[in-house]
């Protein structure tokens, strides 16, 4: 994958939605190798890379994602460590085994956080950029997750091997989370997708993506309905082939599961630009499937994610044909239409209080129900052509 052109904002992020809980793993190797030599730095420990760098090590883990989970403050440590204001942290250069995702997770309010990465062999650093906060998540009321952990999105940053880290604001307990997910060959991944027939669209499996299940905790939570599909998008590099979407989702899975906390991927289903769609939380396709994808609105609802940035570019025709395929079957199959309004109850988002009744569109984006961008400006704007194509083909092959 490309890497995309990084940019420099400095949005302060209010941190009032709930998302999981941070589970507890093991710290792998932390350096903030600012020239320190090895063997300093309140404790932090080491780890040998390739040409002879020092710096933080990733791990295989279950998933077939390599991983990295470092508290900021054992990269902040010593001489490194550099005031941002009244509170934050900044850290120096961090050398890194090669990592393609980065996200950061914290206790705490208001805060901003800022990476900047080096691509592999570059020697070049990108621009400072702002990662956006999670506003995906749990609902208050459903158990699942800790309400006192925040987080930024995973963000694609493409092939780096260094980053440097800033936060200002109330952040306690900053953790570092960098992941590369690793290509798994065709033996590994067995074809298990259902083929589309009438309003049912072909749908790649859990095991088409190469979903461990150990991952995952509990038993899915089965509403009675769905009233609504919540669009969103999942800020990745929009020039990525066909062989790097399973990976995309594998670091998706880690992420929302070990970093925090969730039960499962958030996303009941996932579109990428190919136009293929791919299943996502557990608990089968037919069934009305609970996601953690639009906080206070996951009831009686599922949530698609179109794989890209769509701040960055409009999605392609193809995007659009595959979400209006899962769209007219999920909600022909519950009596919806795609093109109509319904009035459902907020249990509890950064838009909308608890209790608060809200009309909504059937097919809607993410922004319509929380304080976000998402699933960015090209695509909301585009929705109209997902409900109408959704009613054409409700029309021909329901």
């Amino acid at each position: 994958m490309d890497l995309p052109s990084p940019t420099r904002r400095t949005v302060t992020v209010v941190a009032t939605a709930t998302v999981g809980a941070l589970v507890a793993v093991p710290v792998i190797d932390a350096l903030s190798g600012g020239g320190d030599d090895p063997g300093t730095g309140d404790g932090a420990a080491r780890a040998r890379l390739s040409g002879g760098r020092t710096g933080v090590a990733l791990t295989t883990g279950p998933g077939g994602v390599r991983a990295a989970d470092v508290p900021l403050s054992s990269l902040a440590a010593g001489s490194a460590r550099r005031s941002t204001g009244a509170a934050g942290l900044e850290t120096s250069t961090v050398e890194t085994d090669p990592f393609s995702m980065v996200g950061v997770t914290w206790r705490g309010d208001e805060t901003t956080v800022e990476v900047r990465t080096r691509p592999v062999g570059s020697g070049t650093w990108g621009r400072w950029r702002t990662l956006r906060y999670q506003h995906d998540g749990p609902d208050p009321d459903s158990g699942e997750g800790d309400p006192t952990l925040r987080a930024t999105e995973l963000t694609w940053v493409g092939a780096s091997d260094a980053l440097q880290v800033r936060t200002s604001g109330a952040a306690t307990d900053p953790a570092l989370a960098l992941l590369e997910p690793e290509v798994l060959t065709a033996r590994a991944l067995p074809r298990t997708s259902t083929r589309g027939k009438g309003l049912r669209p072909a749908i790649r499996s859990r095991r088409d993506w190469g979903a461990d299940e150990g991952l995952r905790s509990g038993s899915p939570t089965i509403d009675s309905t769905i009233r609504q599909m919540h669009v969103h998008h999942t800020v990745n590099s929009n020039s990525y082939d066909r062989a790097d979407v399973a990976g995309l989702i594998r670091g998706m899975y880690r992420y929302h599961t070990q970093n925090l906390g969730w039960s499962d991927i958030g996303y009941n289903f996932l579109v990428d630009r190919y136009g293929r769609v791919w299943t996502g939380r557990a608990g089968g396709v037919e069934r009305p499937v609970r996601g953690a994808h639009t906080l206070g609105f996951n009831t009686d609802s599922f949530g698609v994610a179109v794989i890209g940035n769509f701040e960055e570019g409009p999605p392609n025709k193809r995007i659009i044909k595959g979400l209006a395929k899962i769209a007219a079957w999920k909600l022909h199959k519950h009596g919806r239409h795609p093109r109509a309004r319904t009035r459902v109850t907020s249990s509890g988002s950064d838009r909308y209080g608890p209790g608060q009744r809200v009309r909504l569109r059937v097919i809607d984006g993410h922004r319509d129900t929380n304080e976000t961008a998402c699933p960015g400006s090209a695509l909301y704007g585009r929705l109209k052509w997902v409900r109408r194509r959704a009613a054409g083909r409700i029309q021909r092959l329901g």
